[in-house]
Parts: C-alpha cells; sequence; structure tokens
C-alpha cells in the first residue's frame, strides 16, 4: 500500500507488514530491555511545568528512543528514513527529523481523545505509530480511532502494522484493550523557522 497515496486521499495511510514477525521479535526484545533498565515511565498529559499523570485520560508508559540504540532500533531508523524521502518526494512536506517512542499500554489502559499537535508549535507534520503485537485478535481491542467529520476510522494494532497519519487537527484515541499493546509512536518533524526580531 501507498502512504503517500493515501495521506493525498484521506491524510491517512495503513501499511500492513512494514516490519517482519522477526523485526516486530527483535523490537519487543528491546522493549523489554529497556524496561528492565528502567527506561520506561507513566506518561503525563500538560504542558512543560505542568504535566501530570492522569490514568482515566492517558494510560500508558513510555520510553523514549535514545542513544545508544539497540541494533534492530537502527535498522528500524533506516526504514523511517527511507519513508521520510518518499513522503518528501511525493509530497513536499519538508520533512526534516524524528522523535520515537515506545508505548506500553498494560490491559485496561487507554488514551482518550486527543490531537498530537503541542498547543504553540506547529512541527509534527506526519504522525507514525507502529505496532508490535504478534497474533492480535479482533476481541482483544485497542483499538486506533479516528475521528473524522462524517465518519470514525478504526484501526487494529496488528504486529508490523504502520499507520501514518497528518497530525494537524487529527483528532484521534486508543481504545482500552484485553492484554498488554505495544507500539512504537512518533513524528516527523519539520524545523521551527527562526523568529527575527525586526519588525
Amino acid at each position: 500500500m501507498n502512504p503517500g497515496g493515501d495521506l493525498r486521499q484521506n491524510g491517512i495511510s495503513i501499511r500492513d507488514q512494514f516490519l517482519s514477525s522477526l523485526q516486530v521479535q527483535a523490537l519487543r526484545d528491546c522493549a523489554k530491555t529497556r524496561e528492565s533498565r528502567g527506561e520506561f515511565v507513566a506518561a503525563r498529559i500538560g504542558g512543560p511545568g505542568a504535566e501530570q499523570r492522569r490514568d482515566g485520560i492517558r494510560g500508558d508508559f513510555t520510553c523514549w528512543l535514545r542513544e545508544p540504540l539497540l541494533a534492530p532500533e537502527l535498522e528500524l531508523l533506516e526504514q523511517f528514513e527511507a519513508l521520510r524521502l518518499e513522503l518528501n518526494r511525493e509530497h513536499y512536506l519538508g520533512l526534516f527529523e524524528l522523535e520515537l517512542h515506545y508505548a506500553r499500554y498494560p490491559p485496561g489502559a487507554a488514551y482518550a481523545r486527543h490531537v498530537d499537535q503541542p498547543r504553540g508549535s506547529r512541527q509534527r507534520i506526519v504522525s507514525l505509530a507502529l505496532y508490535l503485537n504478534p497474533q492480535w485478535q479482533a476481541a482483544d481491542g485497542g483499538k486506533l480511532r479516528f475521528h473524522g467529520v462524517e465518519r470514525i476510522v478504526d484501526v487494529e494494532p496488528l504486529g508490523g502494522r504502520l499507520v501514518c497519519f497528518l497530525t494537524a487537527g487529527r483528532e484521534h484515541e486508543v481504545l482500552a484493550s484485553q492484554r498488554e499493546r505495544l507500539s512504537i509512536s512518533g513524528w516527523f518533524r519539520r524545523r521551527e523557522p527562526a523568529h527575527s526580531d525586526r519588525g
């Protein structure tokens, strides 16, 4: 499935088997390694200086992908770099950098309806969700739900599936699941334009 074409049509792209089952397992192992090091923290909501944990709004635990990266993570970054170049070539989006984190949802955890663009910032252009859930079943829940003007779109978090969507104004939520739900989420970003003091 061509992510560029889907983004052009409705602002959402779904690409199945972006990762092989071996890659999914390797990245799951990476997440376990980082969790054993204590690198996962309870996700918070709110702006800088006002962050707070609100399980009823957001119940996941996150770990940012920072150096030193493990070998499967480096391989993933190469795939995302190819995707960045593809999106820039097809859409002239000016995507410059990538920020990524693991997101682990314990059973019953969810993330209420929200947008990914922090208030006052327009850097995030394309949002990404890459799922690391082998043998996921519909009864397990945990869907990514998009809220559109005319309809709701639900996407199951199948292992190896990549979801890309245009960030600005795109309201979405993560529904509660019956088992642990693991993903790598993040954003392709533009550079923030330099501000001038001259009027």
